[in-house]
């Protein structure tokens, strides 16, 4: 005599919703830490790239508003740089080969800063008189 025995029913997991699975939660995390790091990528290289003016640009456009920081570039003009004994203020002008630009700068200057071949970018504004005033090289 044989018995023929019911099927069982079908077992299914308990529904947990769709953000409860193992994976969908990874990809989150993974999709959060690339968009967290791609923020500190593009915050820490936007603020080095900062445009500078050639010494001929800054010239066409004129002196900005005092106090507006811009950044200037161009090479030393030759026996333009005067400094006086005991001193750190540094007046000179700035070349780009057609045009220059009254300079000055107050402070300690780069190794290189003297030779003629060297690029140099100013950071600063204009004074009340005209010429720039370089807070960083």
């Amino acid at each position: 005599m044989s018995q023929t025995l019911a099927p069982l029913p079908e077992t299914q997991p308990p529904d947990e919703g769709i953000l409860s699975s193992h994976r969908v939660k990874m990809l989150i995390a993974f999709a959060v830490l690339v968009g967290a790091l791609g923020y500190f990528v593009f915050q820490a290289f936007s603020g080095a790239a900062v445009y500078y003016y050639t010494v001929g640009e800054i010239n066409d456009i004129g002196p900005s508003p005092e106090g507006k920081t811009v950044r200037v570039s161009g090479k030393l003009e030759p026996e333009s740089f005067h400094r006086a004994a005991g001193s750190t203020l540094s007046e000179f002008r700035l070349t780009d080969g057609s045009e220059t630009l009254a300079a000055a700068h107050e402070g300690v200057l780069p190794d290189l800063f003297i030779n003629e071949l060297s690029d140099i970018i100013l950071e600063g504004c204009y004074d009340p008189n005209g010429v720039f005033k370089s807070e960083t090289i």
